[in-house]
């Protein structure tokens, strides 16, 4: 059986980490819909610009979302398809244990 190499187990560790914010969980989900500018993130997420662009900031240094310029404006987007299999995945396993504890408090 193969054991994972120590520094890809940190690495990985670090990475996971990042999802660990709820405030992050919701910026990602709601750049896994569409992508947005900042002002449009701040409404639609009714959080403050300052702590919008610390978690932004955070996302960006981990290759999580990506930004590109529109005229005056910075448009925010999932980085790759990879995270929005993460977020999907996360979502999934989520509601079906959600679901399966359900069930057996009804037991």
């Amino acid at each position: 059986m193969a054991v994972i190499n120590e520094d890809l187990a940190y690495d990985l560790g670090d990475f996971f980490k990042i999802f660990g914010d709820p405030t992050r969980i919701k910026i990602l989900y709601t750049l896994l819909q569409r992508e947005m500018c900042v002002s449009d993130l701040v409404a639609e997420l009714n959080i403050n610009q300052s702590a919008l662009s610390h978690q932004l900031r955070i996302l960006r240094q981990n290759d999580i979302v990506k930004f590109r310029r529109d005229g005056k404006s910075v448009i925010y987007s999932l980085d790759d398809e990879h995270v929005g299999i993460l977020l999907r995945n996360g979502i999934e396993h989520i509601s079906h244990k959600n679901a399966y504890d359900s069930e057996e408090e009804h037991k």
